[in-house]
């Protein structure tokens, strides 16, 4: 199994970038990993929040997997603790035969299409975070989690 994390767009800020980078190499000591990156959507003048997540969707969609196991970032996904979501890995591993497929939006969510395609949603907190904050809070918590399942000294109850 491999785990993916989707993503719309470059990350602008450099600082978010260092990280990212730097959870991406450490990820991959433990599990195959790949940030799938989508280009951004060419927004013009008059394009409204709707649209642009349809062709957001359009393109995740195209970059989906038939067997992929789909998980949205959501504020109204289910929220779990750092343990809980190194158990919920640990079950795909042993469960999935493909990918588990972490899917961060862009600045205005999901597309209706990409909702019904999603196994299940999932949120790392009741705030709201830019979407480029969330790869880099997402991204240190798989590595958290894989960190736990080795019962590596990274995470403190």
């Amino acid at each position: 199994m491999k785990i993916q994390l989707m993503v719309i767009g470059k990350t602008a800020a450099s600082y978010l970038s260092v990280g990212i980078d730097d959870y991406v190499k450490r990820i991959g000591r433990y599990v195959p990993f790949e940030l799938k990156l989508l280009p951004d959507v060419k927004v013009s003048r008059g394009m409204t929040a709707e649209r642009q997540k349809e062709l957001e969707g359009t393109a995740m969609l195209a970059a989906m997997q038939p067997g992929d196991y789909v998980v949205l970032l959501d504020e109204r996904g289910k929220e779990l603790t750092s343990r809980e979501f190194s158990a919920f890995i640990d079950r795909k591993m042993s469960s999935l035969p493909k990918n588990l497929l972490f899917v961060i939006g862009g600045p205005y969510g999901f597309s209706r299409a990409v909702y019904d395609r999603a196994n299940e949603l999932m949120s790392l907190s009741r705030m709201t975070f830019s979407h480029e904050m969330v790869r880099l809070f997402m991204v240190e918590q798989i590595y958290r989690a894989m960190t736990i399942l080795r019962g590596e000294p990274y995470h403190h109850d």
